[in-house]
């Protein structure tokens, strides 16, 4: 049986949990006040797709395609985004908590996290060279062999990251927040001088 294609769709006030989405590539189509929680989208793609107010959290994600995809103030806790097809990924994220989800080896350069909630995010070994983390916490979140060349974090807060095990070069950070640079070096640095 063949997957559907569904073009230009909108979905809204939907719960997929009960109501299983079908199978297949959705392009340009918008999801509004949706849940998806502990569903299956493997083997989906969703390709310029917007994703407005929906709860994702703990949906299977095995071989699933997101390509343009855009996510706002979305619910996305524990995801593995590592399980994703590689081909083309390619999302961005603002007013999402993304807490304990994984984007272990995934390479999703130029990737725009705008007032998120990373918490215990775990980006190790991740691509994420020119990336935006504009106004996240990104408290417990795990940088360990990732590419953060270019990557803009002075907007952020939380985060601790070990300048021997990543890659910086020309990456971006503020002076209040340096300290999470420091961390692992045992110092105490004075904030009110």
């Amino acid at each position: 049986m063949k997957d559907a294609y569904i073009l230009d769709q909108n979905f809204e006030n939907t719960d997929f949990t009960e109501f299983p989405l079908e199978k297949g590539e959705y392009e340009n189509c918008t999801f509004k006040n949706c849940s998806f929680e502990y569903g299956n989208l493997s083997g989906f793609s969703f390709n310029d797709c917007e994703f407005i107010g929906c709860n994702l959290s703990m949906a299977k994600l095995t071989s699933t395609a997101f390509r343009g995809a855009s996510f706002k103030e979305c619910k996305m806790l524990g995801l593995q985004f590592n399980d994703c097809n590689a081909f083309g990924l390619s999302f961005k994220f603002d007013g999402c908590v993304l807490n304990n989800s994984v984007f272990y080896q995934t390479s999703i350069k130029k990737t725009v996290f705008k007032n998120s909630k990373l918490i215990e995010v775990d980006f190790t070994e991740c691509d994420l060279s020119n990336t935006v983390f504009d106004n996240c916490d990104l408290s417990g979140a795990v940088f360990d062999t990732t590419n953060l060349e270019k990557t803009d974090l002075r907007t952020s807060v939380n985060y601790s990251i070990d300048p021997a095990l990543n890659r910086l070069k020309k990456a971006r950070f503020s002076l209040s927040e340096v300290y999470g640079l420091l961390y692992k070096l045992d110092i105490e640095i004075d904030r009110n001088s």
